[in-house]
């Protein structure tokens, strides 16, 4: 034997399952394999051919990408593909794209039979490894409607910018010569400010303005934007929000990369989502809201049959509910006057996360500056309850645990919220894991941001407290998923008798929990579950595959619980009777229960260990 093929024996014997077999299943498996060197310059035709092959990484970096351009997986040294058609038959759909060249190992399908045929374990990786895929491929596509496509691929032209010391005569020329109806103003590529056609007309031409001023005295300074990855359905409710008509799209270093516009969104659809969103924020009276509110759950349920990732039904309700309240509390200014100080509204839990779902309560609070006057607090006691009240009659069921911005406790300065929360953190007694897992997800809804962002700022300086992380993990792992003995279900049974599962407490609540733990020891402010497992690939706490498998298992049930609550079956809410479901989807149900019992003993080994 070469020294070449002894190396690639070497590095064959080392790779599961081929490990756990006799030492001749590598032998075999390099003697009938090809070797391909694939480049960015030969990925189009290096592997095509009508022979289907099992593909093995030895060296490179390659992306797995499916028919409508998303990326499936990222594969490296040791990782395979090409399975799931050697074992159905099926056409190869996806493809490969080259991220660094290297080799490629391709055993042809009569040889992988062979093995399947001679090795058990052998077949059964395969097997689970496509079921794995299964449950991964499924909830990877998305609906090709406006809604969930995303900015960059929306953009057609890249971002018109501008110094501010440029004139403002500079910056209509500017607008002029690309078409433009907007510019950025920019310094050292960071977004300043921006300039539009209208501001040309009120603030220069109706003001008689002098047009060789700076264009930075006419800008709109540090305006709202978007980042190139969010959905379109972010940006329209994003300007609905805040009645604006143009959006600059940052990529993530800040960088300007376009501009999008009210004209370009709205040529798009003609959404009864996104118009009642609309006519929330322009309600003139609570009666109107309360109307509007009816039709919410008739829309969603229509809505969902629109969409082929209905988890998306949870980011459309939560902006709804955002809505509601943005606009609560402006209709009580104009009914008891302008607050007495500044103050920050703020929202926890699934709305925070934008995971709501038909069955989801209120969590909120309020914010306000640490130099109010006791007497100014009244102000802020009747709005909390003016606007908790109204969300209940608009269909917004109250919290059970009473986290609403009518109970003082969800009320104050930011140095007592700041208190609270290292209260919690350093005596995590079971009550303040309870307040951790709801307050530990919150949003910014409305009032005056910096609030909002300096309580952000001085949790952040409260570091690191093991004792609390280990309490939570310990907390966690409280919660079984409803999985027994042989992979067989443990149901439950209603009052009428009915079997079924609890999804929510016994499946996304745990991946919640997990998730959240995780993003809190990493510094990660965000608090929707996807965007946390997102950002997580850039930490090592968790690997990038159990980050893909908690990512899947989430969508997963997700995707069962709410279509479980629209289809309205007689079960408690977010439950679920496994029989009603198909063969596939009760055994990717059992292997997403699997996958989350893992992640909670790998989370308890991670941050309880030293304390049980």
């Amino acid at each position: 034997m070469t020294a070449e093929l002894q190396d690639v024996l070497n590095f064959v014997s080392k790779q599961s399952p081929l490990n756990e077999l006799p030492s001749a299943s590598a032998h075999y498996f390099v003697n009938h394999c090809e070797m391909v060197y694939l480049t960015a310059h030969n990925q189009a035709d290096a592997l095509q051919g009508e022979e289907k092959y099992l593909y093995l990484v030895r060296t490179g970096i390659f992306d797995l990408v499916d028919v409508s351009g998303e990326v499936i997986t990222r594969l490296s040294t040791g990782d395979y593909f090409g399975y799931p058609s050697l074992l159905t038959g099926e056409e190869i759909q996806s493809h490969l794209e080259v991220q660094s060249p290297g080799l490629i190992l391709m055993l042809p399908q009569i040889s992988f039979d062979f093995l399947r045929r001679e090795y058990k374990v052998f077949e059964q990786h395969f097997v689970k490894a496509h079921k794995k895929r299964l449950l991964s491929s499924h909830y990877q596509e998305r609906s090709k409607g406006w809604s969930e496509r995303k900015i960059s691929k929306l953009m057609t032209k890249s971002a018109v910018v501008i110094e501010p010391s440029a004139t403002i005569v500079e910056a209509a020329k500017v607008m002029q010569v690309e078409g433009v109806s907007s510019v950025m103003i920019t310094e050292n590529e960071r977004l300043k400010g921006v300039v539009t056609d209208r501001d040309l007309r009120n603030r220069v031409l109706a003001s008689e303005l002098n047009p060789e001023m700076p264009v930075s005295s006419i800008m709109t300074p540090e305006p709202k934007f978007i980042f190139e990855n969010n959905r379109v359905f972010s940006a329209l409710h994003l300007m609905l929000k805040h009645n604006i008509h143009h959006l600059p799209v940052l990529n993530e270093e800040r960088v300007p990369l376009g501009m999008v516009t009210s004209t370009d969104l709205l040529r798009l659809q003609n959404s009864d989502p996104v118009q009642l969103i609309g006519q929330l924020y322009k309600a003139s009276s609570t009666q109107e809201l309360k109307l509007l509110a009816k039709e919410i759950p008739v829309l969603l349920r229509s809505f969902s049959n629109t969409v082929e990732d209905i988890s998306f039904v949870g980011t459309l309700l939560s902006g709804l509910t955002d809505a509601l309240m943005s606009r609560l509390t402006e209709l009580f200014a104009k009914q008891y006057g302008k607050a007495p100080c500044s103050f920050s509204w703020i929202c926890f839990g699934s709305q925070a996360r934008e995971e709501q779902t038909l069955d989801s309560d209120q969590d909120n609070g309020l914010i306000f500056c640490n130099d109010i006057k006791p007497a100014e607090r009244a102000y802020f006691a009747s709005l909390g309850e003016f606007v908790t009240s109204h969300l209940v009659e608009c269909g917004i069921r109250a919290c059970p645990g009473n986290i609403m911005a009518s109970n003082e406790h969800c009320r104050g300065t930011v140095d007592e919220w700041t208190a609270r929360f290292h209260n919690w953190m350093t005596a995590p007694t079971p009550q303040a894991m309870l307040n951790c897992k709801i307050f530990f997800d919150r949003r910014y809804i409305c009032g005056d941001q910096s609030l909002y962002q300096d309580l952000n700022v001085q949790l952040g300086e409260i570091g690191q407290q093991e004792l609390f992380f280990a309490a939570m993990a310990t907390d966690i792992s409280t919660n079984s998923v409803p999985i027994g003995l042989f992979q067989q279900f443990k149901l439950q049974r209603s009052k009428d008798k009915s079997k079924y599962l609890d999804l929510k407490t016994r499946g996304v609540a745990i991946i919640n929990d997990l998730v959240r733990i995780y993003a809190l020891k990493c510094g990660i402010s965000k608090a929707n579950t996807q965007a946390r497992l997102k950002a997580l690939k850039d930490h090592t706490q968790l690997s990038k595959r159990d980050i893909y498998n908690l990512q899947d298992c989430w969508r997963f049930l997700t995707q069962l619980r709410l279509r479980s609550q629209i289809e309205q079956h007689q079960l408690p809410a977010n439950c679920i009777n496994p029989e009603t479901l198909s063969s596939m989807e009760r055994h990717q149900l059992k292997e997403a229960f699997h996958l989350i019992k893992q992640a909670q003993q790998a989370c308890v080994f991670k941050f309880a260990r030293g304390s049980l």
